[in-house]
């Protein structure tokens, strides 16, 4: 099974992993809530968007990356096995901290929906059990009536690992700092056009959405 571009082959310590994280059930009940535009209580709740230009082939272009695990490959994650998503399909996201003499971290997580239409693409994927948080999240491009295409990060997710409890305050920055990144990536992605010439004038991440969290008060990250 391919890895992400430019990876060394998968260990079978790797597969193993893989394996066990198919056989395994979603580490929350809510499954696919992320679809609604109500999300679950008892979790922190996150949304975010940038606007990204106007009119069907930025859509079409965000959307294709969105699609390919462009957000989390930019942001320094390997998605193995590397494919489009497809519901279903679960995937090992796994991430080395620059510096650290810990192993890299492999988080466990599987597609819960996928959405392609005329206006809207993307999926959500929801986690399983190693995963240091409990959740889902959400990735979708849309375009509005009047051709504006916007790029949306949603989730709800509570810290599950005892890790992630521990290191509370560094972990919630991290999150932060991985979303701003999510937004950031398809932002280059729908600028880095084949001519050079970027679509817009850049982006404005929009003010109104700023994270919203209940719970245990800690906004989602992966």
């Amino acid at each position: 099974m391919p890895d992400s571009p430019g990876t060394a082959r998968p260990s079978s310590a790797l597969e193993r992993r893989l394996l066990a994280a198919r056989a395994a059930a979603p580490s929350y009940r809510e499954v696919g809530a992320t679809r609604g535009t109500r999300l679950p209580e008892g979790y922190a709740h996150l949304r975010r968007r940038v606007h990204l230009g106007h009119g069907p082939e930025v859509l079409a272009r965000a959307g294709r990356f969105v699609l390919g695990w462009g957000c989390q490959l930019g942001t320094g994650f390997a998605v193995y096995p590397h494919a489009p998503a497809e519901p279903g399909a679960t995937v090992l996201l796994r991430l080395a901290l620059p510096g650290s003499r810990w192993p890299r971290l492999v988080i466990p997580c599987r597609v819960v929906w996928t959405v392609d239409e005329p206006d809207r693409i993307g999926f959500a994927y929801g986690t399983l059990p190693g995963h240091p948080e409990r959740g889902e999240e959400a990735f979708t491009v849309s375009m509005d009536a009047a051709g504006e295409v916007w790029f949306e990060v949603s989730a709800f997710a509570r810290l599950a690992s005892w890790y992630a409890r521990l290191g509370r305050p560094v972990a919630v920055l991290c999150q932060y700092l991985a979303i701003e990144r999510y937004l950031a990536s398809v932002v280059e992605a729908v600028e880095a056009v084949e001519d050079g010439t970027a679509f817009g004038d850049g982006a404005a991440v929009e003010a109104g959405t700023a994270v919203e969290a209940v719970g245990d008060g800690t906004a989602p990250g992966r």
